[in-house]
C-alpha cells in the first residue's frame, strides 16, 4: 500500500519531474568542481542545466564531504524537496577491502559472507552511500570471463545461500538503521554464461537450464528481501534483458513477487540500439519501460522520448507512475526524506588510518577463503626458524587487492610483510621479485631473473613461489583466452625445483587458472586468490599453521582450458565414459584429457586429516541421511561435510549430481561427530517440461562426502 505522502508527491509532479526521478547520471553533473566545463558532457547526452534539478540518482558519487555538498545543492533546487539516491559498485569491501566475492564463496562459511556485507555496509554508509550494486550473484561455468571474480561460483545452491546472507547483511532487518545500506543483485539474468567466456557477448541457454541453474540464486535474494534488481546486459531468449518484459515483469515480479526497484546496467538502455532490439532511443525507451525497467542508468531516453510516447499512445503514464512510486518508497525505506544525509560523516570517511576492528575481520575472513589444494610430504605447515626463500612477482606486491577495490586509499600488506611479522625478517630471502604488469598495458609476462632467483634460494629450508595474474587482468572486461600463468612464472618453478628443495606455490588469482603445467614442481599448492587488505596478513596464518585451511573450491579447476566448460553438476548424456574401460571409443571424452576437472567443486584439503565412517540413510518420520566424521589427527580443523544428490530417471534429464546442503564442523583433534541432513521434497523438486517445479517419485542416490568427487553413496526409492 503506497503511503499517502508518496501519492500526493506523484500526483503533483510533472511528466518531466518523474521521468528524471527514473534517471541516474555521475556526479560531475553537479559541477562540485568548478574547473571542470559541464558543456560537453550535457550536449553529449542532449540535458539542459535545470534538468540536473529532478534527476533521482546519482551514481558512484561517492565520498560523504562530495555526497552532503550534492545533497545540499539538489535539496536547495528541487521544487518538490526530494533527495537524491547516491549508489555505487562496492563489490568487495569499502575502505577495508576484503576477499573478492568468488574467495569469499570458498569459505562455505555463511556467517562470515554475513559478516562480510555488514562491514561494507558500515564504511560506505559512512562514505555517504545508499545502494550498493551487490550482490552478483551470476552463476558462472567459464574463468575465462574475467567477471568470475564477482561471484560465489559454479552452484545455484551455495550461490543462493552466499546471496541471502550478504543481502541481510548489507540491508540489516530496516534500512533506516545506522551503517545500513539497499543491496542490488545483479545482473538479472544469465550474465554469467557469454558465449566463449568473452565479456558482453551472447548468451543463449533453454529456459529449463535458466531456471534450474541461473535464477536460483536472484530468487533467493528476492526472498530475502532484496531492495534493487539490476537488469544484464545480455540477451534472455534473444531479448536484451534491460527490455524483456517476460524476465522483468513476468518472472520477477508477477511470479516471483518482487515490488522493489528495477535498474538498468551502465548505459544499457541505449544499447539496445547495437543489440538491434531497438532503431532509436526512442524505441529503446519505450521497450525498457514497457518490459518493467525503471531507472535508466548513464544514458537519458526516458527524459528525452517517454513524454512524446505517451503523448502518442505508445506508451501508459500508469507504468511511469508505478515506477516512480518504487523509487520514492525506497527513498522512504532509507529514512532520506527525513534526513537526506541518512549516514554520511566526514569523520569516519576520512579517517587517517582504517578500522583496526575491521581489519581483523578482513583477515579472518581472507584466511577462511584460503584453498589447500596440495600438500605432499608436509611441506606446510611453515616451522618458525626455518630459511624461507620467497621469489615470484606477488612475493613483495602490494598489488593484490582484487578488482572493484572500493576506494583503494590504503595499501594492501604484502605477502613478505606478512611472513616477516611471523619469524624472523633475517630468515627470508628474496628474489625475482620484478611485479607483473598488465595485458592492458600490453605486459605478458615477467621480468626473466630465474638463474639469479635459483643460486640465490638453493640453500633455503623451503621456497615459496609466489605467482598469478595482474589484478587489473580480472573483473569486467577482463576476458581471456589463456589460463596458464605466464611462461616466465612456469619456469621459474620448475627452476626452484632443481634446488631439490621443498617448493609451495601460492597462486594470487580472480578466477581458476590452468595448474597442471606446476603441479608437479610443487610440493604444495595454495590457492590465495586476491584477499584485499590483509591479504598478507592471512595468507601468513595459513602459511604458518596459525589458521587451518578450511577453504573448499566453489569453482571447479580445469586441467587446460580446452575442457572449459567443466563443472561439477552436468547433465548425463546416452553415452558416458567409464575409467574402468579407456580403451572404448565411442563415448562422451577426450582423447587427450581427462573429461574430470584437475581440482573439482568443494575440494580442498586441510592440516588435519577427517576420516568418514557409517553412513546411513534412514527413513522413520522424516528420510535423514547421516555420516560419522572424525577429525583422526593431532590438529584442530574445520570441515564443510557435503550433501549431494542424483534423481537417477525422471521426465527430463537431470544432473549427475547436485549440492543441496552442507554442514561446517569445528573438531577437536581426534574428535568425532555425526552430521545429518534431513532429506525433503523440495530438495528433489526440479523444472519439468512446462518449466514449472515438480516432484517424481523414484530412484535416488544420496551422497555425503568430502567434495563432489569424494563421497559416499547410496541409491533409494522416494515416493
Amino acid at each position: 500500500m503506497t503511503k499517502p505522502f508518496i501519492q500526493e508527491l506523484v500526483n503533483e509532479m510533472t511528466l518531466d519531474e518523474k521521468l528524471a526521478q527514473l534517471t541516474q547520471l555521475g556526479p560531475y553533473y553537479w559541477g562540485l568542481d568548478d574547473t571542470v566545463d559541464l558543456t560537453g558532457p550535457f550536449k553529449e547526452l542532449k540535458i539542459k542545466p535545470h534538468a540536473i534539478e529532478n534527476i533521482g540518482s546519482v551514481l558512484n558519487g561517492v565520498g560523504a564531504r562530495n555526497a552532503i555538498e550534492m545533497q545540499t545543492r539538489h535539496m536547495q533546487k528541487s521544487r518538490q524537496k526530494i533527495p537524491l539516491l547516491f549508489m555505487a559498485d562496492v563489490i568487495h569491501g569499502y575502505r577495508t577491502i576484503l576477499p573478492i566475492p568468488l574467495a569469499l564463496g570458498c569459505s562455505f562459511d555463511l556467517e562470515a559472507c554475513e559478516r562480510f556485507a555488514e562491514l561494507a555496509a558500515k564504511e560506505s554508509a559512512a562514505a555517504g552511500i545508499h545502494v550498493t550494486f551487490s550482490p552478483m550473484t551470476d552463476l558462472v561455468r567459464d574463468p575465462r570471463w574475467g567477471r568470475v571474480m564477482e561471484t560465489s561460483g559454479e552452484d545455484p545452491y551455495l550461490n543462493a545461500r552466499v546471496t541471502e546472507s550478504m543481502v541481510r547483511g548489507y540491508q540489516g532487518k530496516d534500512l533506516k538503521e545506522k551503517g545500513r545500506i539497499a543491496a542490488c543483485v545483479k545482473h538479472f539474468a544469465g550474465y554469467g554464461a557469454p558465449e566463449g567466456g568473452r565479456e558482453y557477448n551472447t548468451v543463449d541457454m533453454s529456459s529449463g537450464v535458466l531456471r534450474e541453474f541461473y535464477l536460483p540464486a536472484y530468487k533467493a535474494a528476492v526472498d530475502a528481501g532484496v531492495a534493487m534488481v539490476m537488469a544484464a546486459f545480455n540477451t534472455v531468449d534473444r531479448i536484451p534483458a534491460t527490455g524483456n518484459e517476460q524476465l522483468l515483469r513476468g518472472i520477477l515480479r508477477e511470479e516471483w513477487g518482487f515490488n522493489g526497484v528495477t535498474i538498468a546496467d551502465f548505459n544499457s538502455v541505449n544499447e539496445l540500439i547495437p543489440h538491434g532490439a531497438a532503431v532509436d532511443g526512442r524505441e529503446a525507451a519505450e521497450k525498457s519501460l514497457a518490459a518493467g525497467l525503471d531507472i535508466e542508468m548513464m544514458s537519458t531516453h526516458y527524459l528525452h522520448h517517454a513524454a512524446d510516447l505517451i503523448e502518442q499512445g505508445r506508451l501508459d503514464v500508469a507504468l511511469i507512475d508505478e515506477a516512480v512510486i518504487r523509487v520514492l518508497e525506497l527513498k522512504d525505506a532509507l529514512g532520506l526524506f527525513e534526513n537526506p544525509f541518512k549516514d554520511a560523516d566526514p569523520q569516519v570517511d576520512e579517517a587517517a588510518e582504517p578500522n583496526a576492528e575491521h581489519l581483523q575481520t578482513a583477515r579472518q575472513l581472507g584466511a577462511s577463503s584460503v584453498v589447500l589444494l596440495k600438500n605432499d610430504n608436509e611441506a606446510l605447515p611453515l616451522k618458525r626458524g626455518m630459511k624461507i626463500g620467497l621469489a615470484g612477482p606477488f612475493a613483495t606486491s602490494i598489488h593484490v587487492l582484487g578488482g572493484w577495490a572500493g576506494t583503494e586509499k590504503d595499501p594492501a600488506v604484502s605477502l613478505y610483510t606478512g611472513l616477516s611479522l611471523k619469524t624472523s625478517a633475517g630468515d627470508i630471502l628474496t628474489a625475482m621479485t620484478g611485479e607483473l604488469g598488465s595485458m592492458l598495458e600490453g605486459v605478458f609476462d615477467v621480468e626473466d631473473g630465474i638463474e639469479e632467483a635459483f643460486h640465490r634460494l638453493k640453500d633455503c629450508d623451503v621456497i615459496l613461489a609466489a605467482v598469478g595474474e595482474n589484478q587489473q587482468d580480472t573483473g569486467e572486461g577482463g576476458s581471456k583466452t589463456n589460463l596458464r600463468l605466464s611462461p616466465n612464472q612456469e619456469k621459474l618453478i620448475w627452476r626452484l625445483k632443481d634446488t631439490g628443495k621443498k617448493i609451495v606455490t601460492i597462486v594470487f588469482s580472480g578466477r581458476p587458472l590452468e595448474l597442471k603445467p606446476v603441479l608437479d614442481a610443487s610440493e604444495a599448492l595454495l590457492q590465495a586468490w586476491f584477499l584485499g587488505s590483509e591479504s598478507g596478513n592471512s595468507l601468513a596464518d595459513v602459511l604458518f599453521g596459525d589458521y587451518n585451511p578450511s577453504g573448499r573450491l566453489s569453482m571447479s579447476f580445469p586441467y587446460t582450458v580446452g575442457q572449459i566448460p567443466v563443472y561439477y553438476n552436468a547433465y548425463s548424456t546416452g553415452r558416458p565414459y567409464d575409467p574402468m574401460y579407456p580403451q572404448v571409443r565411442y563415448v562422451t571424452r577426450y582423447l587427450d584429457c581427462p573429461n574430470d576437472p584437475l581440482f573439482c567443486f568443494g575440494y580442498g584439503l586441510s592440516y588435519s586429516n577427517f576420516a568418514y565412517s557409517s553412513f546411513k540413510v534412514e527413513a522413520a518420520d522424516k528420510l535423514v541421511a547421516s555420516i560419522e566424521v572424525e577429525n583422526a589427527s593431532d590438529t584442530d580443523g574445520k570441515e564443510t561435510v557435503q550433501l549431494y544428490i542424483h534423481d537417477v530417471s525422471a521426465s527430463v534429464v537431470r544432473p549427475v549430481k547436485e549440492l543441496k546442503g552442507f554442514r561446517q564442523l569445528s573438531l577437536a583433534a581426534h574428535e568425532k561427530q555425526v552430521v545429518s541432513f534431513e532429506i525433503t521434497r523440495d530438495m528433489l523438486m526440479f523444472y519439468g517440461k512446462d518449466d514449472q517445479l515438480v516432484f517424481e517419485p523414484g530412484e535416488f542416490d544420496i551422497m555425503i562426502g568430502r567434495n563432489s568427487g569424494d563421497h559416499f553413496t547410496r541409491r533409494i526409492h522416494i515416493d
